[in-house]
This record gives C-alpha cells, sequence and structure tokens, in this order.
C-alpha cells in the first residue's frame, strides 16, 4: 500500500496559467510533482542528453504574464522563466531524476484511458524523483507501463472475521501497538528522522485516540515541529499540551518551545508572557536556560547584540548542561567576533575544550566562524575549530580536505609548528594530489626554517633545493636570505659576496639586516684579499669603503661598484672618463654611463645618452653595445612614452629579430596596444610572443598572452582565430583558475560559432576544473539559458 504525504508548496497564478508543487512519499521515500494547467493547450518537451537522460523540460506558452516568475526551487526541481519574443519559456531543471506525462484523461469522466505521446495539452505533470520512478509498475511479460493507484472498493471485499472461541463468539485481544509505535516514534526522533516521526506520530494518534501514551506523543510532535521550524503547529499543540497536560514533567519544556515560536513569529508580547511563565514557574529547570538563550535571540533577531549578550551570559553562568553552555557560549563568540575577537576566541576555546562536537549542530556558521577568527589573525583559534569538525567527519565529506588545508595553514601560522607539520604531513598523506597540494607543500617547506635541525652542509644543500624550486617566491627568497647567514658563520666570505646582487632583491622591509650581512662578509674578505693580493676583491671592497685607487683601476673599480650598487661611485668613473679623446673608449664608458642611470631611475638622462650612443655605434653591426637600443626602449617604457616605445620596439625588432630575451618588450606593447584601443598592435605582438615561446620550448607568458590575443579576435569579430588560440592553451599546464577561464572562453567563442554542442561541453569543463571560480559560475549561467 502507498503511503501518501501531499504539501502544497506554490500556488500561482500567471495570466490562465497554473503552477502548483507538491511533495509527497511512496513507502517514506521522498518525491516531488509540478502540475502546470492552463485554459489553453500549450506545449511542453523533455531535452536529453546522449544517454537519453532528461536534462530539462521546457515548456513554451503563446502568452506573456503580467509579472516576472520568480525562480522556483524544492529539493527536486528548480523552475526558471524566460521571455523571447512573444513566447513565454518554463524551463524545470532537474537536481536528480525528472519525467514529463501528459494529463488527456479526466478519471472523473473517461471510462478507458491509454498511452499517449502528446504533442500539447492544456495539462501536464512532471514528476521528480532520485531513483526509482514512483507509483509505476513495469510487467515484466507484457511491458507495460501504468500508474498503481492505492484504490480499494469496499463492496469488493470479503467479509471477515477474527479468532472466535468455542461457543463461535469473537475473541477480544488488546492490541499494543501503541507501544511499538511509541518506541519506533522514539528511535525515529533520535535519528533525526524527523518527517517520518511526525507522520507515524500522527498515524498512532489517528489510530489510538485513546491511547495511554498521548501525553507523550503530543509532547514529541512539538518537539518534531521545533526541530522542522514550523513554529505555527509548535505553538497549536504546545497550547493543547498546556491544557492538558499541565502537570507533566515537561511542562518547562514546552513552555520555552512555545515562548520560541511566538518569538520566530515575531510575536514577542505571547513569547514574553510564556517566558516569564518558565522563568518564574521554573527557574532551575534546564529550559529556563535555554529560554535565555530563545530570549537573546529575539534581541539578536532585532539587532540588538548587546541585550542578546546578557542572556546568552545569563544562561551560561546558570547552567549546568554542556549543551546549552556551549550554545550560549557559540552566540556570545559570534555577537562578538568583530567587535572583540579575542573575548569571542574566549568563549569558543570553552566550547573546543568541553564540547567539541557542538561545530556539527551548524557546520556551515561554524565555517564561517573560524574562518573570521583566521581573517582576524587568530589562527589557532580557527584551528581548533577546524579540529573539532574533522574528529566528527571523515573524508566522504565534500568539506573534508578543504578543512585538512586549512588546520593545516593556520597551524603553520602559530607558534606551534611542531603541530602544523603533523597536520601538513596529514593532508600529504592522505591527498598527495589533492587540490591544494602546492600551497600544503610550500607551507611543508617554509617550516624548515623553523624545525631543521640537520648540520651545516646537509641545511645548505637543503636550502639550494628551495632557492632552485621556489625562486623568487617568498620561501626562495628566505632560503637564500638563511643561506648567506649561515654562509658567513661558516666563513665563506667570498660566496656571501657572490650573492650580494641576489640579496639586494631581498624584500629590505622583511629582511633589514642584509646589508650587515653583506658588509660583516666584505669586512672579512677584504683582509683575506689583502694578505692573498686578490685586486679584484680589494678594489671591491676599497669601493665600497671609498677607498680611491689610480685611473688604471677604474675598469675594475666600476664592475666592481656595479656589481655591488654603489651607483654613486660608477657614476663618477664614468662621467670622468667621457671626456675621453679615443673612440672606443667614448662608446665604452657612455654605454656604463647609460647602464648607471638607468639603474638609479634617471631615465630622461638615459633617454639622452642613449640617442647619442646610437649615433656612434650606428654604422657597427657588431657594436658591444647594441643593447642601449633596449635600454632605450626600456627607459620609454618607464617614462609611459607609448610613440617612442613603438619606434624603439620597432628598432629591436630589426637589430636582433624576435628574441626570447625581449619577451617583456613585447608584452609592453600589448599593454600599449590596450591602453590606446589598438587591437592589430595588441594581436601584432601577442603572435610575436607566442612565437618565441613555441621556438624556446618556455610558455612564460601563457595564459595570459593567450587570453589578451583571444579577446583582441573577439574585438574584431575574428571568431575562428579567437577558437584556434583559446585551443592552443589545451595541451599547457595552467592552474584551477586559469583553466576554468580558458574553457569558458572556449565555450564563449565556440557558442558565438553556434557550435552549441562543443560549447556546452566546454562550459561543463570550466565548471569541472574550479567549481568555485568566477568563470565556473559564468559557465553555469550560460549552460543555464
Amino acid at each position: 500500500m502507498l503511503k501518501w504525504i501531499l504539501l502544497t508548496l506554490i500556488s500561482l497564478h500567471a495570466f490562465a496559467l497554473e503552477i502548483s508543487i507538491d511533495s509527497a512519499k511512496e513507502d517514506y521515500i521522498k518525491y516531488s510533482t509540478i502540475n502546470l494547467n492552463d485554459t489553453s493547450a500549450f506545449r511542453c518537451q523533455e531535452i536529453k542528453d546522449n544517454f537519453d537522460v532528461t536534462t530539462k523540460i521546457i515548456c513554451a506558452f503563446s502568452k506573456k504574464p503580467s509579472q516576472n516568475l520568480r525562480t522556483l526551487q524544492n529539493d527536486f526541481f528548480r523552475v526558471n522563466s524566460k521571455t523571447k519574443k512573444d513566447t513565454y519559456f518554463l524551463i524545470i531543471t532537474p537536481k536528480y531524476k525528472i519525467n514529463l506525462l501528459s494529463n488527456i484523461f479526466d478519471l472523473t469522466k473517461d471510462n478507458t484511458v491509454f498511452d499517449v505521446q502528446a504533442s500539447s495539452s492544456k495539462s501536464w505533470t512532471i514528476i521528480g524523483y532520485k531513483d526509482k520512478f514512483p507509483l509505476i509498475k513495469k510487467d515484466n511479460d507484457k511491458q507495460n507501463i501504468a500508474i498503481d493507484f492505492p484504490f480499494f472498493l469496499d463492496k469488493d471485499k470479503l467479509p471477515y472475521v477474527g479468532s472466535l472461541d468455542l461457543q463461535g463468539n469473537p475473541v477480544h485481544i488488546k492490541k499494543v501497538e501503541d507501544v511499538k509505535d511509541y518506541l519506533q516514534i522514539k528511535k525515529l526522533y533520535k535519528d533525526k528522522n524527523y518527517e517520518v516521526c511526525l507522520d507515524t506520530i500522527n498515524d498512532v494518534l489517528q489510530s489510538f485516540p485513546n491511547t495511554l501514551f498521548r501525553e507523550e506523543l503530543v509532547y514529541y510532535k512539538i518537539k518534531t515541529y521545533n526541530q522542522l521550524s514550523d513554529w505555527d503547529n509548535v505553538i497549536k499543540e504546545a497550547k493543547i499540551f498546556l491544557r492538558e497536560y499541565s502537570s507533566s514533567d515537561n511542562i518547562a519544556e514546552v513552555l520555552s518551545l512555545i515562548a520560541k515560536g511566538y518569538s520566530k513569529l515575531s510575536s514577542n508580547s505571547d513569547a514574553d508572557y510564556f517566558f516569564d511563565r518558565l522563568f518564574s514557574e521554573h527557574q532551575n529547570s534546564v529550559y529556563a536556560k535555554w529560554g535565555y538563550i530563545y530570549k537573546g535571540e529575539i534581541f539578536d533577531d532585532a539587532g540588538g547584540k548587546q541585550d542578546a549578550n546578557k542572556f546568552y551570559r545569563k544562561a551560561l553562568k546558570q547552567t549546568k548542561s554542556l549543551e546549552v553552555a556551549a550554545t550560549a557560549a557559540f552566540r556570545l563568540a559570534n555577537n562578538l567576533i568583530e567587535t572583540s575577537t579575542k573575548k569571542a576566541s574566549k568563549y569558543v576555546m570553552k566550547i573546543v575544550k568541553a564540547k567539541p562536537d557542538y561545530f556539527m549542530k551548524d557546520l556551515t556558521a561554524s565555517k564561517t566562524m573560524m574562518g573570521t577568527f583566521a581573517d582576524e589573525g587568530y589562527y589557532s583559534t580557527a584551528a581548533a575549530i577546524d579540529s573539532c569538525i574533522l574528529k566528527n567527519i571523515n573524508a566522504t565529506y565534500d568539506e573534508y580536505e578543504e578543512l585538512m588545508k586549512n588546520k593545516a595553514l593556520w597551524l603553520s601560522k602559530t607558534k606551534n609548528k611542531q603541530k602544523a607539520l603533523i597536520a601538513l604531513n596529514d593532508y600529504i598523506k592522505q591527498f598527495p594530489d589533492g587540490d591544494y597540494i602546492d600551497v600544503v607543500q610550500r607551507t611543508k617547506d617554509e617550516l624548515f626554517f623553523d624545525l631543521s635541525d640537520l648540520n651545516t652542509t646537509a641545511k645548505l644543500v637543503e636550502y639550494d633545493k628551495l632557492i632552485k624550486n621556489y625562486g623568487s617566491a617568498s620561501i626562495g627568497e628566505k632560503a637564500l636570505y638563511e643561506k648567506a647567514k649561515l654562509l658567513l658563520n661558516k666563513g665563506e666570505y667570498g660566496q656571501v659576496l657572490n650573492m650580494k646582487n641576489k640579496l639586494h632583491t631581498l624584500d629590505s622591509d622583511i629582511y633589514t639586516d642584509v646589508d650587515e650581512i653583506i658588509k660583516d662578509a666584505a669586512v672579512q674578505n677584504m683582509q683575506m684579499s689583502l694578505k692573498n693580493k686578490n685586486c679584484e676583491e680589494v678594489l671591491t671592497i676599497s669601493n665600497e669603503y671609498n677607498i680611491t685607487l689610480s685611473d688604471k683601476w677604474d675598469d675594475g673599480v666600476y664592475k666592481c661598484a656595479m656589481k655591488g650598487g654603489d651607483y654613486e661611485l660608477s657614476k663618477k668613473i664614468a662621467l670622468k672618463n667621457l671626456k675621453t679623446t679615443n673612440s672606443n673608449a667614448r662608446k665604452k664608458w657612455l654605454y656604463r654611463y647609460i647602464e648607471v642611470e638607468f639603474s638609479t631611475s634617471n631615465y630622461t638622462d638615459v633617454i639622452d645618452a642613449s640617442k647619442d650612443l646610437i649615433i656612434l655605434i650606428a654604422n657597427d653591426k657588431n657594436s658591444p653595445y647594441k643593447d642601449v637600443y633596449r635600454k632605450l626602449f626600456d627607459a620609454y617604457r618607464r617614462l609611459g612614452k607609448q610613440q617612442q616605445m613603438i619606434t624603439s620596439i620597432l628598432n629591436i625588432e630589426k637589430i636582433f629579430g624576435l628574441s626570447y630575451k625581449d619577451v617583456d618588450r613585447y608584452v609592453a606593447m600589448i599593454t600599449v596596444g590596450s591602453e590606446m584601443n589598438d587591437d592589430k598592435m595588441t594581436i601584432d605582438y601577442a603572435k610575436k610572443i607566442m612565437k618565441i615561446q613555441k621556438e624556446s620550448q618556455s610558455y612564460v607568458q601563457s595564459p595570459f598572452v593567450e587570453f589578451t590575443l583571444y579577446q583582441a579576435y573577439l574585438n574584431q569579430q575574428d571568431f575562428n582565430k579567437a577558437l584556434k588560440v583559446i585551443q592552443s592553451l589545451n595541451d599547457k599546464q595552467l592552474n584551477a583558475a586559469d583553466r576554468a577561464r580558458q574553457k569558458y572562453l572556449l565555450g564563449n567563442v565556440l557558442s558565438k560559432l553556434w557550435r552549441d554542442k562543443a560549447a556546452r561541453k566546454a562550459y561543463k569543463a570550466s565548471i569541472a576544473a574550479d567549481k568555485k571560480s568566477s568563470w565556473a559560475q559564468l559557465a553555469k549561467s550560460a549552460l543555464a539559458i
């Protein structure tokens, strides 16, 4: 027999169209229906994928509604509307499975019905379900499909008589089904199967109106409605309970729930009446403490956080219940987190220590809270909440990997580096190919500086590995810095000075003592160089300490000064030598002067001097100073002189051809093209960069250059070239966000080329690449159209 529970959720009239969404159950398994009825026949059509699975249903109407239909949805459907020209469309998208039936026959009038594949009808039914299609049976022999209604006709039933005694009289046996059902209800409630619990309560009350468990059943009915947030029914049933069972031990709890129900419905005066009864008549009850929390929620909902906090503190101070205490502490923390994060943290840590599983009651709220703590720099608190959640879930949860990652990263920002290392290793072990493996591995590498107990040689090997793997990233810079300090302590002064230029690239706000390290190494090395008569080292160190040497040492001093960043000394030497009458010497020192001026950002002087040098080397194709053309371009670029950049880059290409060394300069020209809205320029230089990258097999500028070139082609309506460019990224390694962007752009241009099937595939790939990215959201929107 089928068991029906029909709940009408939506009833909307738009012109003559009536839409109703109902929920039902068959053998306690949910499904839902949408009924569409109009005075005129209209068409509905199933849209299926390659596997004959219905992905959406579209219904078309010749009339438009007087007002727009808002998006409707439940656990099985999402209903959107769209108007195109003079046609109004309803688009029904399933969350699981879906079926479309035309209502051609009226069962109150028609004696015979049969399967009809109607193209239009005044009434349609759409059924949404998870696995098994409800109400439908298949006959294995005839393979006919029919609806199996729970229909019984009394006149067709045979008479039935129960057990008889020896005289032929009925034997009356007292039923105990209500006992069994009552126990089942308690179990259903405990298992949080609230809807089935409520159905069972109603069935028992109907079947056994005089049951001895009536008081308990009404009590559980109130509690179940509370769990379902059905406040009207909480109030209705609570009134009955308070009237009929005034001496019940559960009165305090019922008073708290009816007060809560009224407060949720904003009937605060009614709520206050029951709160007053609760607080005065049951002051020592745990439910009075719950009442303080419910009372606080009234103020919270009205924006009165201070008044709310008074009641939460009262509940926390007076209760002996861990559940009440945890709830009050959580509410307090939530209200204080933005204004007094330190106090909020103290409340949270009380929950962590006393009732860590509380954070599972509202996983979304707990995640939001720990994210806020992390944003405020309270990483230990955030990690503590995260740990509590992780103890109560497993890898089957969608959030599990992200929670593992967050815990590890947050701990790494605390003083407890050892715990952080354990958490990082746990993530790496469980998710060696996880979505966050790169950042987790990177963070683990960063901990090396805090936890390593290796000897000097092993540390140097590890530092070199980190420098190689991370380059100019923060961890690579720190490895470079720590390596320099270690070499200094080891007495390898020359190696420290060889690292000087790299050390000077470090962020001086973070690495404040770099100059001291170099200076210390220089002093020690100078002493050694003087002993060993290493003139180049002596000149370098002498220059740094304003030691003046004779003119014959100018070349060496200049080079050492430039290498050490002493541009004032380099410029002084270069200017002195510009007075020479020797043509070749003048070219050399003029180029060196340009180098110094460029290094000190005197770009106007660079431009003037570069023009002079270009005149001097114009007829020398093999001049060692041809790089001045690049210096000139870079100076124009620093000064934002776009027209001069255009002329200068042409000279660079003429002299050096397409060189990988000039990739960044071509990138700058793409920027110029974009700023000047010159798509032709953008396309020209983007193509050159792609050619250079292909020849060098180095794709540092990808996917930037492809995305830029794609957009330029799109601006020119050249969709086929745009398609070719964006497809070239298919075999390139991209991060998740860039891959999501590439696949979305691919879908976009395919759509413009009317290749809708391929476009949809690309949009789906965008979502799969990074479902949280903005590109994935755009892809979802595109798929929904």
